[in-house]
């Protein structure tokens, strides 16, 4: 129920499409989830993912809500000329930028001696060099009253057969804390830490991995993105005006379980 809590903000969400992975009815993915809730709130969105077509299918469903100015953007996160453009193209069609938003991530390599090196700086590049160059040219662009988001996850947090990509995800909270005493005290930011998510990408992990289904969730069940999206309105909001260097973790009391896998 949209209550108007970004009215007038200008919000960039990095990594806003989402892929169905040929699943029939596939779940909202956390991105394309975060950038509609923005939108309901009346926000201004600027959708962006290396893939066109699921930034401009993201869009169309924004156009559809009761938000502002709607654009849809190309752009590789890990590529510093691409991040500076995409913040350009957005300030231009949204006349500024108050809240950013990254979720990018990707996994490779299934422990250490089945992690190439190559494996290891694919994941980097995208799971924390791209935060690192979107809060960098990001920050000095946003105005008092900014706040930045961005996407972890529990496996920084606990053990995962994934070591790239649980220490890229692990960084980020430093990242972040960083970032946050860099901006304050205009800008804000902080670390949203989903647990697993029902998104098409977890569903396809489960498949490779069936496993991850049989994981103990305190609470009975995996998170949906639309729980990840009012998390990240929080977050974005002036709900959350005294929240920053702060890293909430959204995962139905996992993280205090015993192991993942």
């Amino acid at each position: 129920m949209a209550a108007g809590r970004l009215a007038g903000r200008r919000i960039l969400v990095v990594g806003g499409g989402q892929q169905s992975y040929d699943l029939e009815d596939a779940p909202v993915g956390n991105g394309r989830a975060i950038a509609i809730t923005c939108a309901r709130e009346g926000a201004s969105v600027a959708v962006t993912d290396i893939d066109t077509a699921a930034a401009e299918e993201t869009a169309e469903l924004l156009r559809a809500e009761d938000g502002g100015g709607v654009v849809a953007l190309t752009a590789d996160a890990s590529d510093e000329q691409a991040v500076v453009a995409t913040l350009d193209e957005t300030e231009k069609a949204l006349g500024g930028i108050d809240g950013l938003v990254l979720n990018v991530g990707i996994a490779a390599g299934v422990g250490l001696q089945n992690t190439s090196a190559e494996d290891w700086d694919k994941v980097m590049a995208v799971n924390l060099r791209a935060h690192f160059l979107g809060l960098k040219h990001a920050l000095p662009r946003m105005g008092a009253g900014g706040a930045a988001v961005l996407i972890g996850s529990v496996a920084g947090l606990r053990v995962m057969p994934l070591p790239a990509y649980s220490a890229a995800k692990a960084a980020l909270e430093a990242l972040s804390r960083h970032a946050a005493i860099e901006g304050a005290p205009d800008v804000r930011v902080n670390l949203l830490v989903p647990g697993l998510i029902d998104t098409s990408l977890g569903r396809l992990a489960t498949k490779m991995y069936p496993q991850r289904a049989k994981v103990p969730i305190p609470l009975g069940r995996q998170g949906t993105g639309w729980e990840v999206a009012n998390a990240a309105l929080f977050l974005l909001s002036d709900e959350a005006s005294y929240v920053t260097a702060s890293s909430l973790v959204i995962d139905g009391g996992l993280s205090f379980t015993t192991r993942l896998f």
